[in-house]
């Protein structure tokens, strides 16, 4: 009997539409919003998912760009289940990935029939090699069924390193794809003067050394791990093995690298044309994108009373305070007060490096207070800041 996971949040249509899946023979499994659909299906993988996109929590795209970022779910059939039926709601719903959009009302046998097409559907790209899986490592996994690809997965060496160890360093050699299976790294090249410039954060589900390999060269930045981490490694033969002899493999690792170099001429342009509060609203929202699994609110005043005013708000109900106080940062007693009278901790965060700026500067009424400071690191700086409450 196939799974099927139903993430709705209006019971009536919720309890409506399990009993029309129950009759139909499906197993049927429920959840009240996108979060605890996310984890119900990572306790007990479904065979299918129908989500609805307005949910409280977590919506329907922040359920499926979790889904599509995980190995072990991301091969699952995921329809869109929605009262929105316009044009822009559909084309987005479809641009992610999602396999089927259905609008609201709809028919038993509208509903059903999507569900039979997309487990055939699956049932037929698994029975042929797994095209159509949107992340090349899966398609190794799908394609398991193939004696050289079942070997390939299941070759691969399982590393665990500590926190804080070098995977490799700048000017080595590669040869080896990264995989990480569990933990964070980050990927950072190192000035003459030795700082160090984050160009890179991994977690879970992300590859890393693949352009290398692929143009022979050495290795131009350090890759680090942030906290104990598990990573596969794939041995350069083998990888230039797969990507030569298996056309779909090949294509993906492509479509990989287009989105890296695309992602990176939209980063040079915001650096170029964006003022900087615009860039640092693009940052905050990449973020929200990124982390969707974590709640994040964000809140702006040159005020400092509305700055204490929002520290005592959230003070004692919310898990982190990610704050760049500005110049309050080196003034501000009151608010270094109000951060040692609330729990919330507070990380003090800053753009630039302030201790290479002016002398008053160097001085923080926020930092006797603060969980820690991280500065320096341009906008990265706030996702390192969210990092160390992940930890």
């Amino acid at each position: 009997m196939k799974k099927i996971l139903l993430i709705e949040d209006n019971e009536a249509l919720r309890d409506n539409t399990a009993e029309i899946l129950s009759l139909a023979n499906y197993e049927v499994s429920t959840a009240e919003n996108g979060k605890v659909g996310v984890e119900m299906a990572m306790a007990n993988p479904p065979d299918l998912i129908i989500c609805d996109i307005m949910m409280p929590v977590l919506d329907g795209y922040g359920v499926f760009q979790i889904i599509s970022k995980n190995l072990e779910l991301q091969h699952i059939p995921f329809i869109f289940l929605s009262a929105k039926s316009e044009r822009n709601d559909l084309r987005k719903g479809m641009e992610m990935g999602a396999d089927d959009y259905i609008t609201k009302p709809f028919s038993d046998s509208e509903l059903i029939n999507a569900i039979r097409a997309r487990l055939e559907k699956i049932k037929l790209l698994r029975a042929q090699g797994g095209k159509g899986i949107e992340n090349w490592y899966q398609i190794i996994s799908d394609l398991g069924n193939k004696d050289e690809m079942h070997d390939a997965l299941e070759s691969h060496d399982v590393i665990q390193y500590k926190k804080k160890q070098v995977i490799y360093a700048e000017g080595q050699h590669p040869n080896k794809l990264y995989y990480i299976q569990t933990g964070k790294v980050k990927v950072y090249k190192t000035s003459d003067g030795g700082k160090e410039s984050i160009i890179g954060l991994l977690s879970a589900g992300d590859f890393f050394g693949h352009i290398p390999l692929i143009e022979n060269t050495i290795y131009e930045e350090f890759a680090e791990t942030m906290e104990e981490s598990t990573i596969r490694v794939i041995p350069r033969k083998e990888f230039e093995h797969l990507i030569t002899q298996h056309q779909e493999i090949a294509l993906k690792v492509i479509k990989l690298l287009a989105n890296n170099i695309v992602e990176k001429e939209q980063q040079l342009v915001a650096l170029a044309y964006h003022s900087l509060r615009k860039r640092v609203a693009d940052a905050l929202l990449t973020l929200k994108k990124k982390y969707a699994n974590v709640e994040l609110h964000y809140f702006q005043s040159n005020v400092e009373g509305e700055l204490i005013n929002k520290l005592h708000e959230v003070g004692f109900s919310f898990d982190g305070v990610i704050l760049n106080a500005g110049a309050y940062t080196h003034t501000s007693v009151a608010i270094g007060d109000a951060i040692k009278g609330i729990e919330t901790p507070v990380v003090e965060v800053h753009i630039s490096n302030v201790h290479a700026r002016e002398e008053f500067r160097h001085v923080s009424y926020i930092a006797p207070n603060a969980k820690g400071v991280i500065a320096g690191f341009g906008l990265q700086s706030y996702e390192l800041a969210l990092e160390s409450f992940l930890e």
